[in-house]
């Protein structure tokens, strides 16, 4: 770790980082195990439960998009504590909706403030532990993924004494808590002000980001690899619940299988990176995945039983989570003045990218597991052709 960590107490801002960035995975799954007693009470069909999870996924993207630029201009201490007081009503909000519309239109809003606080973590991390940010944000990942471990497990806890109503006003109550943490402990770091403003500063600030050559390869991957993310993330209430007829406690139990191995992957990338390099360490992920990912799509066409499934979905969730943070590291240690527009960037194509999977199983309508593994499996493919043309274009230059 950089020297410049030693001024403050990292085994508080560590935690403290994770736990804001976890209001996202907590949003996401906690209410997964509830899919289908909210469409009950709301009188409507799971699917239309589902894409409430598609709109979460687009107004975190748009959240990301909006605010980036504008952590990079306010300071990200200020932004943290507007986005999670915003976070917090609309999730209390949300837990005194009585129709759909409305319920899709409350997660809509708590997706897009819920972005301005986590859209500052990662520049915070870039300026503690500079060219070993890769290392950082593992570690970040590795605390906050206790989130998805239990989310589930709690929605369906929740469940099982409360109403589907309480597993909102739990995400309500934990924004406030980190709020308070945020305001006595969250650190600041140096803004560079541009002189632009409205929309000259948007445009301005994503030209720099996107006319970067050199971190093209490396978003289009952190982007195709969140899209097999939630392509796990948006079926997994089919697959487990509907297509094998688990109950909602055993849901919880795989679920948190499959994130702790997310988990392993980011505590092995903390140990090896360091070593061998984020870009290295993001080849040897690639490698995993391909393999992992033929694996799922094969033990789908073969349909063979749950568990063949879930061992297949373990190493590339790995994979999965050692290749996003390397390449989230990458690229944002090509932007040093603009951490808050990187962010955004990643941000937006990742989450952008993932509301595109419920509408695309739909399409293909999904009466098995195969349309799922095959999204998941190209997704990697997808993002093993970026890192192949990245390594060729680099060859290339090294040669002239």
């Amino acid at each position: 770790m950089d020297a410049t960590a030693s001024s403050f107490n990292t085994r508080i801002l560590l935690p403290l980082l994770a736990s804001i960035v976890a209001i996202t995975p907590l949003a996401i799954d906690m209410y997964l195990p509830a899919m289908l007693v909210i469409a009950s009470e709301l009188q409507t069909s799971m699917p239309k439960v589902q894409i409430s999870l598609s709109i979460y996924l687009a107004g975190y993207a748009l959240g990301m998009l909006f605010f980036g630029p504008i952590a990079d201009q306010i300071g990200r201490r200020k932004l943290a504590k507007i986005g999670l007081t915003l976070f917090g009503l609309s999730s209390l909000a949300l837990a005194f909706t009585n129709d759909i519309h409305t319920f899709w239109a409350l997660r809509a809003i708590q997706a897009f403030t819920g972005a301005a606080a986590t859209v500052v973590v990662p520049g915070i991390i870039r300026h503690v532990y500079k060219h070993n940010t890769a290392k950082g944000m593992s570690y970040v990942s590795m605390i906050m993924m206790v989130a998805p471990l239990l989310a589930p497990s709690i929605g369906s806890l929740i469940l099982g004494f409360s109403t589907w109503s309480t597993i909102f006003l739990t995400l309500a109550t934990y924004s406030f808590v980190i709020l308070a943490f945020v305001h006595m402990y969250l650190i600041d770091i140096p803004i560079y002000k541009s002189q632009r403003t409205g929309l000259a500063l948007f445009f301005a600030s994503y030209k720099i980001i996107l006319s970067n050559k050199h971190a093209r390869a490396d978003i289009f991957s952190s982007m195709f690899v969140s899209f097999g993310f939630f392509c796990f993330l948006t079926s997994v209430p089919f697959v487990y619940l509907d297509l094998f007829h688990v109950s909602e406690q055993l849901f919880g139990i795989l679920f948190a299988f499959n994130v702790m191995a997310l988990m392993f992957g980011a505590f092995l990338n903390t140990r090896v990176v360091p070593r061998i390099g984020s870009r290295k360490m993001l080849y040897y992920g690639l490698l995993c995945g391909f393999v992992a990912g033929a694996a799922l799509l094969t033990f789908s066409l073969m349909q063979l039983s749950l568990y063949y499934i879930v061992a297949a979905i373990a190493p590339l969730m790995m994979s999965l989570g050692i290749i996003a943070s390397n390449a989230d590291s990458l690229i944002l240690m090509k932007f040093e003045e603009n951490t808050g527009t990187a962010t955004a960037v990643i941000g937006t194509l990742r989450f952008g990218s993932g509301a595109l999977v419920g509408p695309l199983l739909v399409i293909l309508h999904a009466k098995s597991a195969v349309p799922f593994s095959s999204l998941m499996f190209a997704a990697v493919l997808c993002t093993a052709l970026a890192q192949l043309i990245h390594y060729l274009v680099d060859k290339k230059n090294a040669s002239l």
